[in-house]
């Protein structure tokens, strides 16, 4: 597949330089040691800057044959059409104002851009010999992200997946009723238990707790239950676990709750896996996925 660079914009710029599946030289922006930015803070102009200087701190004028860039949010041809996590970028022609960057740096190549789920699914299914097979993860931070690979036309936005119809579920951060999001993601949860963090929560529930432990089974049935509708859409599988949220996961009564909602025979067969180091699979991916793009002649 050749040299690449991978990006990813989430709570830090990342720039990655993947040789075929391996990640070389890596990159973030602010560096270790020199505080944290809030991301949704910072100016598009700005943004694309650091990016672009973070892509020439890890390209060190060495050829390369693509970008590729991972955001939260919904991105198609190139567009960011909405990102409830970055707002400022809602509209954005990103793949555009990347490529045109790069290029009076002198790096005239294409430029592909992804959604940050779709980017780590493909990383594990680069690492993992999966290109042609299926691969779903979930996301579990703040917010959650269902990724997906192969990418498709589809919007794939599975953690707006409703879950529930209790008119009172209306944490999600996109302002819908009933959502994933609205109970997994960790804005939600500090909504939900204002005087606790998230992982709080779970300890307390271990604890025996009697609203932290309905919360913890709330939480894993609706994990299950948006799973389920994948299944039940896509088929069944083996389903990967990412991001700081997923140490909550009980995978024995995370099945248990599939068990109960996926009931015909052929849909049979789903398996949860957690995998670490998210951000690193998902540099792979989005380098990866630019590489294809270029090969397979679609657009950015």
């Amino acid at each position: 597949m050749g040299r690449s660079i991978g990006v990813l914009a989430t709570h830090f710029i990342w720039a990655g330089i993947v040789e075929d599946t391996k990640l070389g030289t890596v990159r973030m922006y602010p560096e270790p040691g020199h505080g944290q930015i809030d991301l949704k803070s910072v100016p598009v102009d700005e943004m694309i800057a650091r990016i672009r200087s973070q892509i020439a701190l890890v390209r060190q004028d060495q050829p390369v044959t693509s970008v590729g860039a991972g955001f939260p949010g919904i991105v198609r041809c190139g567009v960011i059409e909405d990102s409830p996590n970055l707002g400022q970028l809602k509209g954005l022609q990103v793949g555009e104002r990347l490529a045109a960057a790069l290029r009076e740096d002198g790096l005239n190549v294409p430029v592909t851009v992804i959604n940050d789920a779709d980017a780590l699914a493909a990383g594990i299914a680069a690492t993992r010999g999966g290109l042609d097979k299926l691969v779903r993860v979930w996301y579990l931070g703040d917010g959650v992200g269902f990724g997906h690979y192969p990418p498709g036309d589809g919007f794939w936005e599975g953690g707006h997946s409703v879950v529930t119809l209790d008119p009172k579920e209306r944490f999600c951060a996109c302002g819908g009723i009933g959502h994933l999001e609205g109970i997994v993601g960790g804005r939600a949860m500090r909504l939900r238990f204002l005087d606790m963090e998230p992982e709080e929560v779970f300890i307390a529930a271990r604890h025996g707790d009697p609203k932290a432990k309905e919360f913890a089974n709330l939480w894993h049935r609706a994990l299950a239950a948006a799973t389920a509708t994948s299944i039940h859409s896509e088929g069944p599988g083996r389903f990967y676990l990412a991001g700081p949220n997923s140490d909550f996961v009980d995978l024995g009564l995370l099945n248990l709750d599939l068990q109960e909602m996926v009931k015909m025979s052929p849909l049979q067969g789903t398996f949860f896996e957690v995998v670490p180091t998210s951000h690193d699979l998902a540099l792979i991916g989005a380098a990866v996925s630019s590489t294809i793009r270029q090969v397979g002649g679609a657009g950015s």
